[in-house]
């Protein structure tokens, strides 16, 4: 992800133009498009001259592009699938996650101009990254498979932090949704007990 920040005036004469009266509506609408197809955080870091630089979301270390310049970021996408996981009682079945992204649009056996290839990204290249683990429930014949969280994602994010984004996206409080928030709190104590643990070690 590039650090190079770039300033409202940089924006407003490559890529506004025209509408400079709509520059908050429609920086605050690409924001948030960024933010949830991308996986990518516009922050600010300087007030004085508006500066902005492009950040991961959710401290997520892989974005799915084949190097630095190929492709889309598919953060988005890995976040959106964390996050049906913790959702469904920390395991996925199969059928769900193609069901949520059918309804955004991303489907199964169809190429996507941002995704790629769906089904390879999800099912080998995020469990080859050890962001999802990707197995055959027991005793089903047909096969069956489910979704989980890998030990990438457990390492790098949290529940908590998948459920403010998603609530965010939602507009709601994290809150709202008490039996997950719960969850997530008891995730981050367990987190901190561990961290504690192989420090004091």
């Amino acid at each position: 992800m590039s650090k190079e920040p770039v300033t409202e005036e940089e924006m407003l004469k490559s890529v506004i133009k025209e509408y400079k009266e709509h520059f908050p509506v429609i920086f605050l609408k690409a924001c948030e498009c960024m933010e949830v197809v991308f996986g990518i955080d516009v922050r600010k870091v300087d007030l004085v001259s508006r500066c902005y630089v492009l950040d991961k979301t959710l401290d997520l270390t892989y974005d799915g592009r084949l190097s630095d310049d190929q492709g889309m970021p598919k953060t988005g996408l890995l976040i959106l699938i964390l996050g049906i996981i913790f959702m469904e009682g920390n395991c996925a079945p199969e059928e769900k996650i193609w069901e949520v992204l059918n309804k955004i649009g991303v489907y199964d056996t169809r190429t996507d101009f941002i995704y790629g290839e769906p089904r390879k990204f999800i099912t080998r290249d995020l469990v080859q990254e050890k962001y999802l683990e990707y197995r055959q429930v027991p005793n089903t014949y047909p096969p069956c498979y489910e979704f989980l969280w890998g030990p990438r994602a457990h390492a790098e994010t949290s529940k908590m932090k998948v459920l403010k984004f998603f609530s965010k996206v939602a507009g709601y409080d994290a809150t709202s949704f008490s039996s997950l928030y719960k969850e997530a709190l008891r995730d981050e104590e367990e987190k901190a007990q561990a961290h504690v643990a192989t420090t004091d070690g």
